[in-house]
């Protein structure tokens, strides 16, 4: 065996080593979890305001356009993004609210559409399922609300309703709020884009170019 095959082996089988299964009964597993140091930060400090402010803030830096607005302004909110994107195809998840879908656009209901038909519309308009302020992400579980992952990345447009009591200040808070570690969860901070080739950033590369986001003042928040 070559020097090179041999170092490979090497590092290979210390690999394994370090992470060979060892069975252990269910209580000794749960206490070695438990036993895990965890000394991040699991809970953000800030007031309700200030992390709503930083969430809109963190938005804003990474070009997504952010308004505010109420539940009962919600549908008037979301029919002036529409008809401000200059766009009228739109997809939407088969359980997005029909007060959402305002009249004078053509709504594609994702009841299984294929990738060439989600291709033809020129936006999508999709809930969430939390937001995080620290490092302003938005968080999809793809409910019926939120929709197939595909619907989110194809269309050059996305619209993402977020209501304000799902905004969490840090990212462990959020995995709190998950209950259990979801199936499937999609994160988007901003519009999709890249700066891999020569540092010249393009949009659009890994989803929407363009990221609107109405946020929603609920429960008193």
């Amino acid at each position: 065996m070559s020097a090179p095959s041999k170092s490979r082996e090497n590092i290979l089988e210390r690999v394994r080593a370090a992470t060979k299964t060892v069975a252990l009964p269910p209580a000794e597993l749960a206490a070695a979890f438990a036993s895990i140091p965890r000394d991040y930060i699991r809970r953000g400090g800030m007031t309700v305001t200030a992390c709503h402010e930083r969430f809109i803030e963190r938005l804003r830096e990474y070009d997504a356009e952010v308004v505010e607005t109420t539940e009962e302004e919600l549908p008037a909110t979301i029919a002036a993004q529409l008809a401000g994107s200059g766009k009228h195809t739109f997809v939407a998840p088969a359980g997005l609210p029909a007060a959402w879908q305002a009249e004078g656009f053509e709504w594609k209901l994702d009841g299984g559409l294929s990738a060439a038909e989600i291709e033809k519309a020129e936006g999508v308009v999709t809930a969430a399922f939390c937001g995080v302020a620290d490092s302003g992400t938005i968080v999809l579980h793809h409910s019926a609300t939120e929709g197939r992952r595909v619907i989110t990345l194809l269309p050059d447009w996305h619209l993402c309703v977020v209501y304000a009591s799902q905004v969490v200040e840090t990212l462990p808070e959020y995995f709190d709020r998950c209950g259990q570690t979801p199936g499937l969860a999609t994160y988007i901070s901003g519009p999709s884009a890249t700066a891999d080739i020569e540092m010249t950033r393009i949009k659009g590369v890994h989803g929407p170019r363009f990221l609107h986001v109405v946020l929603v003042r609920d429960s008193g928040q």
